[in-house]
């Protein structure tokens, strides 16, 4: 596949193109449809929306709020009547506008929208569509007219959903900002503009595709709004990782003296591997959510698995057709330079990377606990975790939806912004009611008319809607007020629906994390052979997650940072956020997992020698790790610009799970720990490993054999002479055996007739680089070897000057 690729690179790049576009006209003709489902069968506020649903038929709009206060006096006074009733008759007769309740006159009805003091009063703005489909234009028009009221001793705010719509950035802002910071990242890391470009680009149309598809399915299934920004947050980091890791292994291979195209297959079917095994993982650990059994994150599941599984085809089809149009130009210009005057280079590691990997072999019992103690201080902030919903409380204190819930807490109480529906459908209501007034914890009750036999008693708490104490309250209506009464009743309501979501969630979490970390281990011991490291795996994945929590319950529950961050307000985690981070986190984490130990366990096949494995496969993927998780890192801190706080919660949460993660535990603790465990990290019984299916991460190659008896030489020789194409002699001509993974085997320089012999293994099929000075071209070809010396003389032309 990657040959065909790259041999036919512009009909591949043509199909891409031409699928971009086209899903993209698809996309913008039909619109989107996204709708938040929130669907809890069986619990309390579920049933309380249904009956409320049967006897008061929701009015098809999204309703806002126009609050305003005065400094003195009273907004009874004409001078602030004569400012404010003009606004609101304005906003009522704007078209997509059904009307608008104000508090004048105020007579018994109007009275309930003025504050106790007379200071503030408020507004319902009934729109004739939800909020997500209300034109911006008009809640622009809507925040303008409603805000120009204001003046010195007046002040209007504007809160609701469909207000909080115009507050976010521009669309795409937060892809644009983590595509410059990786684009950054990527240029330091290759030191060629090309070779930075073909990951971005990988990205681009991977999550381009991804979104346009996920908009599609919004007509046909139930897709929340949340789904395309975790769907771009996810598969931009993959989508640039993957690619990341297929051209590091290509640039190595055409260094170490394979000509592009033979490169190009063997990193795809090294690394391109791997990168097929990590985005499965990736896309089981995001099917794990629906043994949830919460609707609402169906629609998450299907748009983030979908972008994941575009950006591995992008990553395996598009990244080898782009290799083939830049060629040898994948390496810098330097780089070209050294290999043409030098030669390959030798396959050996250097560097930081590859002194901090000896520095973990001999220190692995000091590292390790370095590492275990950092993990432990992050984590212990999660013991206080506490799920809830954020609401408009929580957002920047510079909005003007965070100053209108403000004005209602203040004026009306702080349970205003999160009234209690009791819905009552048997029994005695007035009896009830006038239990709810005595109850501690409750500001005021008020039971509407009855319809259809259903009564709904409106309950404000005395505390805001994501205390603690309303949480009680709402168990206290349930477990004594309500029976006490002897009615038949149900409490709902924004609040209770997404207390019970919280609870809902908690009670599931252990099956959906058992569920993940089963299916990973199930994995990892198919793909390496291993009781041991995919073990090590999960535990490893339980202490990022436990860490990135406690990370994120300091600054988002805590406020640690949040002015820093301008996130607004500290309140509770939300319900849904720990399924869905740890379904990201357990899936990427198992992308480092791959391949970290991939590159163990092929030195491992080849050395049987365990510190030699851990520390070779340490200083090899070190470094592209943690420029993978570098990049990671930047996309998803640059969705805290989203304007979704769901978003940028979920941004720093996996921020702070992917650095910790790549940088303290597949860098530090997890090689520390295969150190100290020895050869039992590739421990498996007999009677196993004769039951478990075959899945190969990485190409198979031959184990090396058993060390030759004294004389006996190598299995066999590839021997033959080196020559240009006037049939001359070459010198000095640097020629290379690796295997089909692209592993040295053997390495020697041409004599003076041209002569060489390089040392075969075992019988097999591997490459065959050549590399001489210039003016001559490097070539490379594949060779099966069989019992016997193989003859194979190789002509070398002469090439153009490296530019």
């Amino acid at each position: 596949m990657a040959r065909w690729c790259y041999r036919h690179r512009l009909v591949v790049l043509l199909l891409w193109v031409g699928a971009l576009f086209g899903l993209g006209f698809s996309a913008s003709t039909a619109g989107t449809d996204y709708a938040n489902v929130f669907s809890l069968p069986d619990t309390d506020s579920k049933k309380a929306y249904d009956l409320m649903e049967k006897a008061f038929p929701a009015s098809a709009g999204d309703t806002d709020t126009v609050v305003w206060k005065v400094d003195e006096g009273s907004v009874r006074d004409q001078d602030v009547r004569s400012r404010i009733q003009p606004v609101l008759d304005e906003i009522a007769g704007m078209k997509g506008v059904g009307g608008v309740t104000g508090p004048y006159p105020a007579d018994a009805a109007g009275a309930a929208q003025i504050s106790g003091d007379g200071r503030i009063a408020y507004a319902q703005i009934t729109f004739t569509e939800q909020a997500n489909a209300v034109p911006k234009e008009l809640v622009q028009d809507v925040v303008d007219t409603a805000r120009g009221a204001g003046q010195d001793g007046l002040e209007v705010e504007v809160g609701g959903q469909a207000i909080q719509r115009v507050q976010e950035p521009p669309t795409g802002l937060a892809e644009m900002v983590g595509l410059a910071a990786a684009a950054v990242v990527l240029f330091l890391a290759f030191g060629s503009l090309y070779a930075m470009l073909l990951p971005l680009a990988v990205a681009v149309f991977g999550v381009g595709m991804g979104l346009f598809s996920t908009q599609l399915l919004s007509h046909v299934t139930d897709i929340p709004d949340l789904a395309p920004l975790l769907s771009s947050l996810i598969g931009l980091g993959v989508g640039i990782d993957y690619a990341l890791f297929i051209v590091t292994r290509h640039r190595k291979g055409v260094l170490r003296g394979l000509d592009p195209e033979e490169s190009t297959v063997v990193a795809l079917n090294t690394s391109g591997r791997a990168v097929l095994f990590a985005g499965g993982t990736v896309c089981i650990a995001l099917a794990g959510m629906l043994v949830t059994n919460l609707r609402f994150l169906d629609g998450v599941v299907i748009g983030t698995s979908l972008t994941v599984v575009l950006s591995v085809l992008a990553a395996t089809t598009l990244l080898p057709a782009l290799l083939g149009f830049l060629g040898a130009r994948v390496l810098s210009r330097k780089q070209r330079r050294v290999l043409a005057a030098t030669g390959p280079e030798p396959e050996r590691s250097s560097g930081p990377a590859a002194r901090w990997s000896v520095g973990v072999q001999r220190r692995p019992r000091t590292i390790a606990a370095l590492a275990l103690v950092v993990m432990a201080v992050l984590a212990l902030p999660v013991l206080s975790l506490r799920l809830g919903a954020t609401d408009q409380g929580n957002d920047d204190a510079s909005t003007t939806t965070r100053k209108a819930y403000d004005l209602l807490a203040e004026g009306f109480g702080p349970g205003f912004n999160g009234p209690l529906q009791v819905v009552v459908d048997g029994g005695d209501a007035t009896a009830l009611t006038a239990g709810i007034k005595d109850t501690p914890g409750v500001a005021r009750v008020a039971a509407l008319p009855p319809a259809s036999g259903v009564t709904v008693i409106q309950v404000v708490p005395t505390t805001s809607p994501q205390s603690a104490e309303t949480d009680t309250l709402i168990d206290r209506l349930r477990d004594d007020v309500i029976p006490e009464a002897g009615a038949q009743a149900h409490v709902g309501g924004v609040t209770a629906v997404s207390k019970d979501f919280a609870t809902v969630t908690g009670d599931r979490l252990p099956l959906f994390i058992a569920t993940i970390i089963g299916l990973g281990f199930l994995l990892l011991l198919v793909a390496f052979r291993s009781l041991v490291v995919p073990l090590t795996a999960a535990v490893m994945n339980l202490v990022a997650a436990a860490a990135s929590f406690g990370v994120l319950v300091a600054v988002f529950q805590w406020g640690w940072g949040l002015d820093l961050l301008g996130l607004g307000k500290e309140g509770p985690i939300n319900a849904f956020l720990p399924v869905i981070m740890l379904s990201l986190l357990f899936g990427l984490s198992m992308d480092y997992q791959v391949f970290l130990v991939s590159r163990m366990h092929e030195e491992w096949v080849h050395t049987r020698d365990n510190a030699r494995a851990v520390r070779v496969g340490l200083a090899e993927t070190s470094r592209v790790i943690n420029s993978a998780a570098l990049i990671m890192v930047c996309v998803f801190l640059a969705f805290v610009l989203s304007g979704d706080s769901g978003a940028a919660m979920a941004g720093v949460g996996l921020a702070a799970a992917v650095a910790l993660d790549a940088f303290i535990l597949r860098t530090a603790l997890v090689p520390a720990a295969m150190h100290l465990l020895g050869d039992s990290n590739w421990w498996l019984p007999g009677w196993l490993e004769k039951r478990l299916p075959h899945l190969a991460v990485e190409p198979k190659e031959e184990a090396a054999p058993a060390t030759a008896a004294a004389g006996e030489g190598p299995a066999s020789v590839v021997h033959g002479f080196v020559r240009n194409t006037a049939g001359e002699p070459v010198e000095d001509a640097t020629v290379t055996l690796m295997s089909q993974g692209g592993r040295e085997l053997d390495r020697v320089t041409s004599l003076a007739d041209g002569s060489y012999i390089l040392s075969v293994p075992a019988p097999g099929t591997y490459l065959l680089a050549t590399t001489a000075a210039p003016p001559l071209l490097k070539r490379a070809r594949r060779l099966t070897v069989a019992g016997e010396p193989l003859v194979y003389d190789v002509e070398l032309e002469e090439a153009a000057e490296v530019s």
